[in-house]
């Protein structure tokens, strides 16, 4: 099993989180450039628990790349016809030369999510688990460039974010039933994602585990992995940095509402709310 953990930003403060947050969207643009200049096909996998930050980081990745040249795809719900033809239904969505497509959620929720819900039959997940690895090796055979990333969070963060999108008046609705039922299957999902990682993380195409507890320091670290781990043109070398973390004189936007001049106290408080809604 070649699972690899990246976790280089362990804790961040709000001002430390945008300056890195732009030194690293400076070098996803220019892999993209690279991507198109030079005909490569790049998918980026997103998969972890509800309300782990899988949009979020997306978002993050997103936010200054030509929009003509990447693909967000999110499918949700698939028909019964998808269910029926998974592996051909998210071969349409991959990516083209010169694009990049990032997967919110993907073909692993056959191995995730759907047997623990239900929402496949023994005979479909046998069949996926089987048949996943040679898919894959295919696809990187033929020339894509493959990255897996499992944002990981533990029961009491994921409590928190549901709890708070509930009563978040803009941000209810991204709070399913199915979301809630999840919950009292912690267990089982763990016992799929940990047959996942055993049967799917391999040399070529290993499973990268962030800890997403924290949602600013989990999207630096998807995109710093995503990075390192591509040789792209002009690329340049991203020192780890050795913040010198200093509550009382940052400040922190939420909500549209900016505090400042906070004790350690304070801060404190408030950057755990931010990081995690």
């Amino acid at each position: 099993m070649n699972i690899k953990y990246f976790d280089i930003f362990k804790k961040i403060s709000n001002s430390q989180y945008q300056k890195e947050k732009f030194r690293l969207q400076v070098e996803l643009l220019k892999l993209q450039e690279w991507v198109l200049k030079t005909n490569k096909s790049l998918a980026i996998v997103f998969e972890g628990r509800d309300a782990a930050g899988k949009g979020s980081a997306i978002k993050r990745m997103v936010e200054n790349l030509m929009t003509k040249h990447y693909k967000v795809v999110e499918i949700g719900s698939p028909s019964s016809l998808e269910n029926k033809t998974w592996f051909k239904t998210y071969y349409k969505k991959l990516p083209k030369k010169g694009q990049i497509v990032f997967f919110d959620r993907s073909w692993y929720s056959r191995a995730m999510i759907q047997p623990t819900m239900g929402y496949c039959s023994l005979g479909q997940y046998k069949y996926f688990m089987r048949k996943v690895n040679q898919w894959e090796d295919k696809l990187i055979n033929s020339g894509l460039i493959l990255i897996k990333i499992y944002l990981s969070i533990d029961k009491s963060t994921q409590r928190k974010r549901f709890h708070l999108r509930k009563n978040h008046i803009l941000k209810y609705w991204k709070l399913s039933e199915n979301d809630i039922n999840s919950l009292s299957k912690w267990d089982k999902y763990t016992f799929y994602k940990n047959k996942m990682f055993r049967n799917t993380s391999r040399k070529n195409c290993p499973w990268i585990v962030i800890n997403a507890n924290n949602k600013l320091t989990a999207r630096l670290n998807a995109i710093r992995y995503v990075l390192k781990s591509i040789d792209y043109e002009g690329k340049k070398e991203l020192k780890e940095k050795d913040w010198n973390f200093n509550h009382s004189k940052d400040r922190i936007k939420i909500m549209d509402v900016q505090f400042s001049n906070l004790n350690i106290e304070q801060y404190e408080l408030l950057s755990s709310i931010k990081q995690i809604i």
